[in-house]
């Protein structure tokens, strides 16, 4: 399924999107797999699944921290498409990583290798919007999605490039600083979806920070079209503790917020 038929089915069932991340190969190949499966039945509309990199700047600790655990049980790019194209799940799975990867791997090869693993986006965090046109132009020839982040401080000449060149979604930051961080949302968000949505119709989705109920309901509350919840489900994984029963009841508990009444 493509990212743009999931929102829509979302928005005639009057729901938002809940997108979890899960970093792959966290602790095993396994686990992942089983998470994922967890995810989608307890509520969640697409999974967003990191191929570790050895220096994530975007990600905070809990997931700098998998990414590490991940990589040191040999997590690679083809381990991790062969992961991928063994999921069964119905829902779009996104890939996030960063650019060193995509670049050293090749970008048509890494293209070609997310169309056989079924992989509806990518997102790649330190790439600018004006050094993307390459992978943006092969993402487009495949029909995936490439999506960018926008952050509370991004100018509107920078807005107005990123709202030009995105699709699927637009992944709008919380907050300045890294994902799993514990700072308050940013007092001005509210008003910065609204004047994205002034703009486009791509679907909005916030993300970094996220990780509870009154958030998701406050965000979706705001007018977005889904919410990004990552580190609070990749600290259950790595507590190891009842792991797919905690994973099924937080992903059951943030999708109660992204329902319209």
């Amino acid at each position: 399924m493509k990212i743009a038929e999931k929102f829509e089915e979302l928005r005639e069932n009057k729901e938002s999107a809940l997108i979890a991340y899960i970093c792959a190969g966290d602790p095993d190949s396994h686990v992942t797999k089983s998470a994922v499966e967890t995810l989608v039945e307890g509520g969640a509309d697409i999974v967003e699944l990191g191929l570790p990199f050895s220096d994530p700047i975007a990600d905070g600790p809990t997931i700098q921290e998998a990414s590490d655990r991940a990589i040191r049980k040999g997590m690679n790019p083809d381990k991790y498409f062969e992961l991928v194209k063994s999921l069964s799940v119905k829902v779009p799975l996104i890939c996030m990583t960063y650019y060193n990867i995509i670049h050293k791997y090749g970008i048509r090869s890494f293209v070609d290798s997310c169309i056989e693993a079924r992989i509806s986006g990518i997102i790649v965090p330190d790439l600018p919007i004006e050094e993307s046109t390459e992978l943006k132009q092969c993402c487009e020839n495949n029909n995936i999605d490439l999506i960018h982040l926008i952050s509370p401080i991004t100018n509107d000449e920078r807005l107005k490039k990123i709202l030009n060149n995105s699709s699927g979604f637009l992944y709008l930051i919380s907050q300045t600083g890294v994902t799993g961080s514990d700072s308050n949302i940013d007092s001005g968000l509210e008003s910065l979806i609204k004047k994205i949505k002034k703009y486009t119709d791509t679907p909005v989705a916030v993300g970094f920070g996220i990780s509870n109920l009154s958030q998701v309901r406050n965000i979706i509350s705001y007018g977005a079209d889904g919410v990004i919840a990552g580190s609070v489900f990749v600290k259950t994984i790595a507590s190891g503790k009842n792991m797919e029963h905690e994973l099924l009841q937080i992903a059951k508990e943030l999708k109660m917020g992204t329902r319209h009444d």
